[in-house]
């Protein structure tokens, strides 16, 4: 039997501010791609790059992490954005990348930036979805997301997801995922005790001494 959902509700200010919306349309509002913008190549390699940007963040989007089997079926019709999305966080690069080397709650706020177009309300947030890729998988936190009400009233099948909140420090989602502290104090930093390695050169000479 499947655990529920804890409960969890906005308790930060970021995230009671409003949305973008029309009348309050800026130079920094972000630019929403639709598919039923769609009217040329041109117009669809934007939305294939819009979705890399989105779920990637610039600094991983490089071509040996492209999804060239969903991008074809992306042109073709036979894939919607919301499956395209899905595609990108399940793919073995975006696990590589992001999914492997982070501890749960910091991946559920990165996951919930790069899917939702928001970061975590809270800590409680975190760790109610942490239950999920724990009884879940990853693959399964995914789906929750992207088939989750909020994403379908906020993106539907056809928009790529972005940044849904006024929040400083736009592009909120260009988040680096190897540099959080669990991962510096593992795998991330080798930490050399210079002390000891010093001693342990010198300790030879000093017999010299006596």
């Amino acid at each position: 039997m499947a655990l529920p959902l804890l409960q969890y509700k906005p308790t930060t200010q970021n995230h009671r501010v409003s949305s973008f919306g029309v009348a309050d349309q800026n130079e920094d509002t972000p630019y929403i791609y639709r598919l039923e913008d769609v009217s040329s190549y041109t117009d669809i390699q934007s939305i294939i790059w819009a979705s890399y940007r989105q779920v990637f963040s610039e600094h991983e989007i490089l071509k040996f992490n492209r999804q060239i089997t969903l991008e074809s079926q992306l042109k073709t019709g036979s894939l919607s954005v919301r499956d395209f999305i899905r595609g990108l966080a399940k793919s073995e690069a975006f696990y590589r990348l992001v999914v492997s080397v982070n501890n749960n709650y910091r991946l559920v706020d990165i996951t919930l930036r790069r899917l939702l177009g928001r970061s975590a309300y809270n800590k409680e947030e975190e760790i109610a979805w942490s239950i999920v890729i724990g009884t879940k998988g990853f693959g399964g936190f995914v789906d929750a997301l992207v088939d989750s009400e909020e994403y379908t009233s906020s993106f539907g099948d056809n928009t790529v997801p972005y940044q849904r909140k006024r929040m400083e420090g736009r592009p909120y989602n260009l988040v680096t995922p190897r540099y959080g502290e669990d991962f510096q104090e593992t795998a991330g930093t080798v930490r050399t005790d210079w002390r000891r390695k010093l001693l342990s050169t010198l300790w030879p000479r000093c017999w010299a001494c006596f």
